[in-house]
């Protein structure tokens, strides 16, 4: 017997591609998980032994090195899944994430959309009295820069899974409104990965995580299925709000309840900042209808 031509030792992946979406995605996931969480749990330890302990700054280089980890497992996996499982080469181009151009230009606008956004939302709310400006003690051009690096990797790495990946495996078993309302929920819910306390002290952000995940959706389908309007208007968001928060630019007055501001001084956790975000999405679902009929 030639063990070369042995098909028990070349596993065939291609019939994963027949599982259902639940048991595509959790595997995918497992492979994942099992690829990161060794050399996660070794980072920490690097991490705090050098800091002789676990205080603020080794926190955050924990955070920072294991996530930017697991983003880098994840592109492996998803080129080896790609490959094996879908026999395509560039499944991430697949996905709308594209190095053109148009992409380049849309990400842009995207960015500038999301960051005028947030800084309209508390411009606003400093008008009526409910926000107090104040000036930062941070190096404010340091603060604008820092900010844009971790937007703009926080909206590619969130959007190239949830609107890229999830997405398009969801797509595959159900019609696409269904799998525009799963992926958002699970966007939403992926927010809530903490201690139970923590969950419902900051639930009341969940209606505009859901929102902003069925708007980061329309935004990717009235660009054709780009990813560049979506990475940035999630970018932008971000941005903003890095800059106003970590700059300590604003502290509310307490004129109005925090339902309307946002309850833990989260724009999305409040009424106002649904509003501004309902118009973006009224926006990006009027441009699909205009994208169907050219």
């Amino acid at each position: 017997m030639n063990l070369t031509n042995n098909r028990f030792l070349k596993p065939n992946f291609l019939h994963l591609a027949q599982y259902p979406a639940p048991l595509r995605l959790g595997i995918f996931l497992l492979v994942l998980l099992v690829l990161w969480l060794p050399r996660a749990a070794l980072l920490y330890l690097l991490v705090s032994s050098s800091y002789k302990g676990v205080n603020a700054a080794a926190s955050n280089l924990i955070t920072i090195l294991t996530m930017g980890l697991l983003f880098a497992d994840f592109l492996f996996l998803l080129r080896l899944w790609g490959d094996k499982v879908y026999q395509k080469s560039h499944l991430i181009k697949s996905y709308g994430l594209e190095r053109t151009q148009k992409n380049g230009r849309e990400l842009i606008i995207g960015l500038s959309i999301g960051l005028l956004l947030t800084l309209s939302l508390f411009g606003l709310e400093g008008q009526l009295g409910w926000v107090v400006w104040q000036r930062s003690s941070l190096f404010l051009p340091q603060l604008i820069l820092e900010g844009l690096l971790s937007a703009l990797g926080v909206g590619l790495a969130e959007e190239l899974v949830f609107r890229g990946w999830l997405l398009s495996e969801l797509q595959q078993d159900y019609h696409p409104r269904v799998a525009m309302w799963l992926s958002a929920t699970i966007f939403a819910v992926a927010h809530f990965i903490k201690p139970l306390p923590e969950i419902i002290r900051t639930f009341p952000a969940f209606p505009g995580l859901l929102l902003l995940g069925l708007t980061l959706v329309w935004a990717k389908k009235a660009h054709r299925g780009r990813l560049g309007t979506s990475i940035g208007l999630h970018a932008g968001l971000v941005w903003g709000y890095y800059i106003i928060n970590v700059g300590k630019m604003t502290q509310y007055s307490g004129q109005v309840p925090d339902w309307i501001t946002g309850v833990d001084q989260n724009p999305l956790a409040g009424i106002t900042g649904l509003v501004f975000l309902s118009a973006i999405a009224f926006w990006m679902r009027r441009r699909i209808r205009k994208v169907v009929f050219e």
